[in-house]
């Protein structure tokens, strides 16, 4: 014979807007800064000096559709 075993429900878990604030933020103002980086960072209008971080994400702008050319 087989006994059927009654598992416990499980409850939904409360998490405070509060809390999710400073982390919605955070990541907001890093996404801010990758999409500058990948999208915006050109040579001729580049904050940094040289080539090297516009070939560092060259691949990357040409994936989602930046042109750099």
């Amino acid at each position: 014979m087989t006994h059927a075993v009654a598992t416990p429900a499980l409850a939904p878990v409360h998490v405070p807007v509060r809390e999710l604030v400073p982390w919605v933020i955070f990541v907001g103002a890093v996404m801010l800064v990758l999409l500058y980086f990948v999208g915006l960072e050109q040579s001729a209008v580049s904050v940094f000096a040289g080539n090297y971080l516009h070939e560092l994400l060259h691949d990357g702008r040409h994936l989602l559709g930046f042109p750099c050319h």
